[in-house]
């Protein structure tokens, strides 16, 4: 029996956030502080990215409510 290898969690930065959901940034961020969006995680004092499997299942989503 063949195993298939799974992909790895994969972080990624707003400007590929902002692609997949074509939401603008300040959107992202009301969205975030309404807690109606995948939170963040923090990398550094000034940097943060998303879990690209959290936003692609928050796309998900917003397909089966509409």
């Amino acid at each position: 029996m063949a195993q298939h290898p799974t992909t790895p969690p994969r972080l990624i930065r707003l400007a590929e956030v902002r692609k997949l959901t074509s939401l603008s940034a300040s959107e992202i961020y009301r969205r975030l502080a309404a807690r109606r969006f995948p939170k963040q995680i923090r990398l550094g004092a000034r940097s943060v990215a998303w879990s690209e499997a959290e936003i692609h299942q928050w796309i998900a989503d917003q397909i089966n409510e509409g």
